[in-house]
C-alpha cells in the first residue's frame, strides 16, 4: 500500500515558481472557477485551488478576488484572462516530462457545441 501524499495548503505567491508555472498550465484560463472551499483546523470556511503533483497534493489558499487578481496581475496571461499561447508553449516544453500534466492538460473548455 503506498503512503499517502503530503498534503500542502499555502498561499499561491509562497509556492516555488515551477509549481506556480504547472498551475498556470493547468489552468490556463484561470482559477476562480475551480476553488474548492473546506473548513481549516479553527474550523474557519477557505476556498483553495486543488492542484496534485507526483509528490504532493496542494491546496492553494486564495478566494475568488485573489483568484482573478493573479491572473489579472500576471503578465503570463492575456487581458483575457488567458494563458498566452507562447508562455503556454513554453510551459508545456519544460514540462513535458511530468506524467501528472496530462491529467490537466487537454480539459480545455470548447466553445464548440456540436455532439460528436
Amino acid at each position: 500500500m503506498d503512503a499517502p501524499k503530503p498534503r500542502v495548503i499555502k498561499d499561491f505567491e509562497k509556492l516555488d515558481t515551477h509549481i506556480q508555472e504547472q498551475i498556470k498550465l493547468a489552468f490556463p484560463y484561470g482559477f476562480s472557477e475551480d476553488l474548492i472551499h473546506f473548513y481549516n483546523k479553527e474550523g474557519k470556511k477557505v476556498s483553495a485551488l486543488p492542484f496534485e503533483t507526483d509528490e504532493k497534493y496542494y491546496m492553494v489558499r486564495m478566494t475568488v478576488a485573489e483568484a482573478k487578481a493573479i491572473i489579472e496581475d500576471d503578465d503570463d496571461f492575456d487581458d483575457d484572462g488567458n494563458l498566452r499561447d507562447s508562455i503556454k508553449d513554453d510551459y508545456e516544453n519544460k514540462y513535458s516530462d511530468v506524467s501528472y500534466m496530462s491529467d490537466y492538460i487537454g480539459d480545455e473548455e470548447s466553445d464548440d457545441d456540436e455532439d460528436a
